[in-house]
């Protein structure tokens, strides 16, 4: 069912927030609720936001949580500092696949009293002043003109949640039509799927030993396939396996009647994607 996010600046009240609206859902709507947290994954704050890689592979696994949780019955409340648009956004077009409604909710507390609750938490809880400000200065604020950031609701620190608004939003309101890129098409064929998976994967591993003799320029052959990879620079195991994730996908929506195709447009797309 609807997923709630929270979003705000560190120490902003954010769980004070989802604690209130799923004890609201619980008791007065009667509704199941699942919170997706990121302080339920135990892992150091200031480690994950001092490092750029650490901090993406969080916003991951939060996530694939909120997808593998979603479901029919119950509410998702994900409590987080979900700061970054574009982040927004992608969890945005996740409800758009599974045809439910969302809501978000920033909590719009002053830098100086976030700051203040920062430091009145135990130290083992805290932000550091350094990831603090960084964070502060990274914050991308939710605007409702964008659809991704509506229904949107402005909560101050001395606000009462507007639970029934909140409500209506969630379980009287239609869910965002899917679109082409995140509706899956009908395949064209019963062996469709089998013949893309078995396909691209072994035009992988036939990339990976074609590359052990050959330099950045050279044309790579590929067996199977017409069309030569313009090598313009060495792909590693984890880019060709984004790559074929990405034409995966994308075949799915776009099915071929001519299975014997998958081979060339897997390295059309290929080259595409290196120039």
């Amino acid at each position: 069912m609807p997923l709630v996010l929270l979003c705000g600046l560190p120490c902003s009240g954010k769980s004070r927030r989802a604690a209130e609206l799923g004890l609201y859902l619980r008791e007065e709507a009667g509704k199941k609720v699942v919170e997706v947290a990121e302080r339920s994954l135990a892992m150091g704050r200031n480690l994950v936001y001092a490092d750029s890689q650490m901090e993406k592979e969080l916003r991951g696994v939060l996530k694939a949580e909120v997808e593998r949780k979603i479901n029919k019955e119950d509410v998702v409340i994900m409590d987080s500092l979900n700061y970054i648009k574009g982040y927004r956004y992608e969890l945005f077009c996740l409800i758009k696949h599974t045809q439910t409604p969302h809501c978000l909710i920033h909590c719009e507390t002053a830098v100086d009293v976030c700051s203040s609750w920062n430091q009145s938490r135990e130290p083992e809880q805290q932000y550091s002043q350094e990831i603090f400000d960084a964070l502060v200065m990274r914050f991308e604020a939710p605007d409702a003109r964008n659809r991704w950031d509506s229904p949107l609701f402005t909560i101050q620190k001395d606000d009462t949640l507007p639970f029934q608004a909140i409500n209506d939003a969630i379980f009287h309101r239609k869910a965002p039509p899917p679109n082409q890129s995140t509706l899956n098409q009908p395949l064209s064929s019963t062996n469709f799927l089998y013949e893309l998976d078995r396909v691209t994967q072994e035009m992988l591993m036939a990339i990976l030993n074609a590359q052990k003799t050959s330099v950045p320029g050279d044309q790579i052959t590929v067996p199977g396939t017409k069309v030569k990879i313009e090598l313009t620079r060495i792909l590693h195991m984890a880019e060709l396996r984004k790559l074929r994730r990405q034409f995966i996908s994308y075949t799915k929506m776009h099915p071929t009647e001519n299975i014997g195709q998958i081979a060339n447009m897997f390295v059309q797309y290929i080259n595409r994607s290196l120039h």
